[in-house]
């Protein structure tokens, strides 16, 4: 049989619940062995008893059945109900010859109650001192009818007395503990809400520019950016779906590692984004430099997948830089983080005309111009007054020629 234990901060806080109820059994052994009567003195063997048990199959399921709220409930409920035995003992046993709370007993509730607050859950707080407080007033409620209150006042006097003082203390210690409980419930949430809407984010983002967006500000407020586009686009494959998965992964990733950002999947296309949300005197490079390493990436894991007999993608880029509006566009159903204008029209041109030159890279004499450095030295052929489709004004263009394999 296989048992999972649980993470080192689980195991850590388990450690610590170990060692209250440790400090609860001391407590009980000495309050059998130092105080009360016969009567209370056999409720203590059956607590302590009881409770012994207890602890040990709570540690036990802990650390080998983790994560199983109804247990941690069942072991709260039983705490609470053998704190009530105690209260029994002293409140309301008829043998006991003092009715009175010795401060061990008392201790014990306020332990356990401590321990039930390490569990960092205000339901468990609210469970064991929900069964305290009850017990614990109707018991109060019950001694002060038995011990001869002949009318209201008397009944009133005796009921509010020392032992309901201690009660509301307890009663205010829970509250207390269940707001600590509470507020980690929230601080809990609150950081699992951040890593979901970093997650969200990372899908499309590089890392740092999730960092720079989780800051706030006014990045996703609409606005004319200066960007470069990037539309990365394959040709119809058989079996497409089998790579589709793999083909986006390793494009994003390339994407990322340049600081770009994926705006948008589009069926086996991918559209890019460097300058967004914040424009960079080096996006130009940036972007070059990306598609140039995607089209070596490309080409090896299309030569990959030919060597092994596995479906082929041959995929070409479109590059374009220019004014864009960008940020969060409401549509008032869907909200999306893109950009949009005549820039991503031509770049997404360029791309279908790296199709028809059979092109895998076409880039635009508008991103050259951009660079701030010198052109990566390749084997580029130019194109002038370039003719886009849908386009009335052509534009000049730089484009790789693909390598055919000998």
């Amino acid at each position: 049989m296989t048992y999972t234990l649980h993470a080192p901060g689980d195991f850590a806080k388990e450690i610590r619940s170990s060692a209250l109820r440790f400090v609860a059994f001391a407590i009980l052994i000495a309050n059998l062995l130092l105080g009360g009567s016969e009567g209370t003195r056999d409720t203590h063997y059956v607590v302590v008893i009881a409770y012994f048990i207890i602890s040990i199959v709570s540690v036990a399921t802990a650390l080998f059945l983790p994560g199983r709220f109804w247990l941690k409930t069942l072991f709260v409920v039983l705490d609470g109900l053998l704190v009530a035995a105690i209260l029994y003992a002293y409140i309301l046993a008829p043998a006991s010859e003092d009715h009175n709370l010795t401060t061990t007993s008392l201790v014990v509730g306020f332990v356990l109650l401590i321990h039930a607050g390490l569990q960092l859950d205000r339901r468990l707080v609210l469970t064991f001192s929900g069964i305290v407080l009850v017990s614990w007033v109707a018991m109060l409620a019950l001694s002060a009818v038995r011990h001869g209150a002949r009318d209201v006042m008397a009944l009133l006097s005796s009921f509010f007395s020392q032992d309901f003082g201690l009660t509301v203390s307890f009663g205010f210690t829970a509250f207390a503990t269940y707001l600590l409980a509470r507020d980690h419930d929230r601080t809990r949430n609150e950081a699992l809400e951040a890593d979901q809407r970093r997650r969200n984010l990372s899908r499309f983002f590089s890392p740092l520019i999730v960092a720079e967006l989780q800051k706030g500000g006014d990045a996703f407020g609409l606005g004319r950016r200066n960007a470069a586009i990037m539309f990365v686009e394959t040709a119809t494959a058989g079996d497409l779906a089998s790579v589709l998965a793999e083909y986006r992964r390793f494009v994003s990733q390339t994407i990322f590692d340049h600081g770009g950002t994926v705006d948008k999947f589009i069926g086996d296309g991918v559209m890019a984004v460097f300058g967004q949300p914040r424009p960079m005197e080096n996006d130009a490079d940036r972007a070059l430099a990306c598609a140039l390493d995607l089209v070596d990436a490309l080409d090896d894991w299309r030569n990959h997948n030919l060597s092994n007999g596995y479906p082929t993608l041959d995929a070409v880029i479109g590059l374009h830089y220019g004014t864009v509006v960008g940020g969060v566009l409401d549509s008032g159903v869907h909200s999306e983080f893109t950009v949009i204008g005549d820039a991503v029209n031509v770049a997404q041109r360029l791309e279908t005309l790296a199709k028809s030159l059979d092109a895998p890279l076409v880039i635009s004499l508008a991103l050259i111009e951009r660079l701030q450095g010198p052109i990566p030295t390749a084997g580029w052929m130019s194109l002038k007054s370039a003719a886009l489709a849908g386009r009335r004004l052509p534009v000049d263009v730089w484009y790789l020629p693909r390598q055919t394999q000998a």
